[in-house]
């Protein structure tokens, strides 16, 4: 159940579970605009060890953890023990989608941080490989429609990728060798340009081909049109409903749906924040983001 107060002047929207939008508005009033000015749960940027949830398989990729510790120590150094890693995320990622021309929402606010980073959690994020079948029981086992798997799938249209995530779909995508045969025929050979066969796995290439600065539903035309550069981003053409969710944006009847990508993509990655969050007494605030207290 979602529960709206309002407030004059102001607005405040408190959600299910202690979340609400201006969480920090009296305990650290320079808290949003400390994370902007640097530029879920927090588990993900806990080192301990190889048991890491950041060291597993398919997190090789994740960037931003230095951004993150910097927004902290700013944070600590104004209002100490006060704002969580796991609000730094959430609004580290609100600003980065901003910059890149894309919508401005509000984050509601007021997670704690988690007491556990274990390797094995990271089986239940959606993973480059997955099948489609697969990457929707993840979401859905998770509260998320089809909808927003197509739609959080598209935040790609920003950022980059590690050449390691491409190499079994250029050079071994079947067994004895082949690349992806959804790979448009003329962009394969770019795309084995920019990560050769005995290149460094780790180059970065754009995820969303020629608009990767841009937040825009651009990423859903590459992906109809076989421009996908992540194999799960192409496994959405696999299946009739998400092919379905691409062209209520991007298709001829577009304009007859009438649905706006970056309304749904603001609701999709809100609700998306709401999942399996600790507030109140659960969990702690972190004073550094790395590692439990």
């Amino acid at each position: 159940m979602v529960r709206v107060t309002r407030t004059v002047g102001q607005q405040e929207e408190e959600l299910s579970g202690g979340l609400r939008v201006g969480f920090y508005r009296h305990s650290c009033p320079a808290a949003e605009s400390i994370v902007n000015s640097v530029g879920c749960d927090g588990s993900i940027l806990i080192e301990n060890g190889p048991q890491s949830e950041r060291n597993a398989f398919g997190h090789q990729g994740v960037g931003g953890f230095e951004v993150i510790q910097q927004a902290k120590l700013r944070l600590e150094a104004t209002c100490p023990g006060t704002v969580s890693c796991a609000d730094i995320v959430a609004l580290a990622a609100r600003d980065a989608v901003s910059l890149a021309n894309g919508p401005k929402y509000e984050v509601p606010t007021g997670r704690r941080d988690g007491h556990v980073s274990n390797l094995s959690l990271a089986g239940d994020m959606p993973d480059v490989g997955d099948p489609i079948e697969l990457l929707k029981s993840k979401f859905s086992s998770r509260g998320l429609s089809n909808r927003d798997l197509v739609l959080l799938s598209a935040a790609h249209t920003i950022g980059t990728t590690a050449c390691f995530f491409m190499m079994d779909r250029l050079y071994n995508f079947f067994p004895g060798g082949g690349s992806d045969p959804s790979i448009q025929p003329g962009f394969l050979p770019e795309l084995r340009a920019r990560c050769p066969k005995n290149g460094d796995v780790n180059t970065r290439i754009p995820i969303d081909e020629g608009s990767e600065q841009i937040f825009d539903k651009q990423i859903l035309q590459n992906i109809r049109h076989g421009f996908a550069v992540l194999q799960s981003d192409a496994k959405l053409n696999d299946d009739p409903v998400t092919r379905g969710v691409m062209d209520s944006y991007i298709g001829f009847l577009a304009p007859i749906f009438g649905r706006s990508f970056e309304a749904d993509f603001v609701q999709a990655i809100v609700k998306m924040g709401q999942i399996g969050v600790r507030t109140g007494s659960s969990g702690e605030i972190r004073r550094v983001c790395s590692s439990f207290n």
